[in-house]
């Protein structure tokens, strides 16, 4: 029996997830960062392959901690024009499903949607983030985040300038 005092399993990683959207929605790029692993990697394949693997296809971000850390520097200084002020964002995460892997960490995945406004004119973003989860003491760390964008183009859009 689950009491209001120890949530479950997916309880726990929705509130990780909640956590990490609202970074996300508040451009703390940084804090964002800090919360992968040394091994993190973060990779957004291409809307006509998204099963793309980065290992032998082309995709739109595949980013080791160090590239993790530079895009953050670089969101939040003046040099990222297509961000540059920011956009407003609003995340939604939905439909959360955890799996024990047996190895001490998680595999998670989720829907998302998220709504990025910028001069004058929204845009939805659609998709699904999986996540290879660890834990770290009693924090859950980023080993892995793979976002898959929904949408067949990026035609509305014209990039991939925010963290999906």
């Amino acid at each position: 029996m689950t009491t209001a005092s120890q949530p479950t399993l997916r309880e726990q990683v929705e509130d990780f997830l909640f956590k990490e959207a609202a970074l996300l929605d508040d451009w703390r790029l940084d804090d964002w960062v800090d919360l992968f692993t040394e091994d993190g990697r973060y990779v957004v394949p291409t809307t006509d392959l998204p099963d793309g693997d980065p290992r032998r296809d082309l995709v739109f971000i595949d980013d080791d901690i160090t590239r993790l850390r530079a895009r953050a520097v670089r969101l939040n200084s003046r040099h990222a024009h297509r961000e540059y002020p920011w956009s407003r964002t609003r995340r939604f995460i939905s439909n959360v499903r955890v799996e024990e892997t047996g190895d001490g960490e998680l595999a998670v995945s989720s829907n998302v949607l998220v709504y990025r406004f910028r001069a004058g004119e929204g845009a939805p973003y659609v998709g699904s983030v999986d996540y290879i989860l660890r834990r770290d003491g009693g924090a859950f760390r980023i080993a892995h985040r793979r976002a898959v964008l929904d949408l067949e183009a990026l035609s509305w859009h014209g990039a991939v300038s925010i963290i999906f």
